[in-house]
Order: C-alpha cells, then structure tokens, then sequence
C-alpha cells in the first residue's frame, strides 16, 4: 500500500504528483495490456487493478492537499 506523508512545500507537492502521475500512466498501460490479453495471465489482474488503484488514490489525496495549501497562502 502507497502511503503519503505531509508536504508543506507546494513546489514538492507539484513533483510528486508529476513523478507519480508518470508511474500512473505506465500502471494504466499495463493494466490495459494484462486485460486485453485475458484470459492469459488473469491471475495477475487484481494485484495489478489493486496497485493502480492505490497510485490514483495517492495522486488524489495529494492533490487536495496542494489545494488547500494554495488556498492557505
């Protein structure tokens, strides 16, 4: 599971979400491989869906917390 610290800095905000949004795409591309091959290798599909889950959520959660330091400045 991802786990998220709080940044105060919104110049790290923005470079995390950015090196994460990166690896969100990759994982978004994997995933749509693994499920275009199905039935082939099926029992990699929820580990996969699980993880790009996690990093969506954390880029989420990040993002809300760049807004409200935004909002607070």
């Amino acid at each position: 599971m991802v786990q998220t610290t709080e940044i105060t800095n919104t110049e790290e905000l923005k470079t995390q979400i950015k090196r994460l949004n990166s690896k969100a795409g990759q994982m978004k591309m994997d995933l749509h491989d693994l499920a275009e091959g199905l039935p082939t290798d099926y029992e990699r599909l929820m580990d996969a869906a699980s993880e790009t889950y996690q990093i969506y959520r954390q880029i989420d959660q990040l993002k809300q917390q760049l807004k409200q330091l935004e909002q607070n400045v």
